[in-house]
């Protein structure tokens, strides 16, 4: 599933076509993702001006003239793709976007666990989707003191806790271990005990892994890509994700990454070096 880093690649790429056009159509080459399109869809965004593409938590927002938004959200196999010039609709593209200067994008998804709904902007708080959703981690209240108040007295794995959206939004099983490995720190440690010390190292490390897979385009395992068409490139940079059996990084002769299985989840680590 796309994580924080890939999201906001991908609003990062629509932005400048979206942005000040209008949708000259929209197509529903389907009538549902995972959830049902709301009924009418099309022709409530037909015609109306975007004025902002941004991301929250692992979702696009698409903000329109007239005071509603478009949520989507990539599931395990989405991806919007712009389309220059004219070509066949391929088997899993399920919503075109028609823009004014003629430029199409495309949410294909395959396995069908993305959506697309709509909602009054000044409602997005309240929203079904969100309002259970804890903070940004590159949001200026995610803190190492807010971080410790919240890790405060939980008995479950650090490593599960950052997966929890309703402590920290986007962080993602990727991320989480890159993040954790950074900070020296074990993701088989109890997330109580990650407060103070542990937590000054373990949010910056999470905020600088975000914004350099950002910057990176994010990470492309099987079906991440750009807008552009793109792939992303962090994932030459992992340090131990994925790297079972290598040796650590950390320069120890006994130190290879070892793989655990954490809540169905496989999680990376270098037994040597986090602790």
């Amino acid at each position: 599933m796309p994580e924080l880093p890939e999201v906001e690649t991908v609003c990062r790429g629509l932005a400048p076509l979206f942005e000040g056009q209008r949708f000259a159509r929209v197509t529903l080459r389907r009538r549902d993702l995972r959830i049902p399109f709301p009924k009418g869809l099309a022709a409530r965004v037909q015609g109306r001006r975007i004025e902002k593409v941004y991301r929250r938590a692992k979702y696009i927002v698409v903000a329109l003239d007239g005071g509603d938004s478009l949520i989507a959200h990539l599931g395990m196999s989405g991806r919007m793709t712009i389309v220059a010039r004219p070509r066949p609709f391929e088997a899993h593209d399920h919503v075109i976007f028609a823009m004014e200067d003629g430029t199409e994008v495309r949410f294909n998804d395959p396995r069908r666990f993305g959506l697309l709904t709509i909602a009054p902007t000044d409602a997005l708080d309240g929203h079904a989707l969100f309002r259970h959703l804890g903070p940004d981690p590159l949001d200026p209240v995610f803190t190492p003191e807010w971080l410790s108040a919240q890790l405060k007295g939980r008995k479950t794995t650090i490593k599960a806790a950052l997966l929890d959206q309703r402590l920290v939004v986007g962080v993602g099983n990727i991320y989480a271990c890159e993040s954790l490995y950074r900070a020296g720190i074990s993701p088989k440690r109890k997330a109580g005990t990650v407060a103070g010390a542990r937590a000054e190292k373990l949010v910056p490390a999470i905020q600088q892994v975000l914004r350099e897979a950002i910057a990176a385009g994010g990470s492309s395992l099987r079906d991440h890509v750009q807008p552009s068409g793109e792939l992303g490139y962090f994932q030459h940079a992992w340090s131990v994700y994925g790297r079972e059996g290598e040796p650590c990084r950390c320069g120890s002769k006994k130190a290879a990454v070892k793989r655990i299985v954490q809540g169905g989840r496989s999680t990376f680590f270098c037994p040597v070096c986090q602790t």
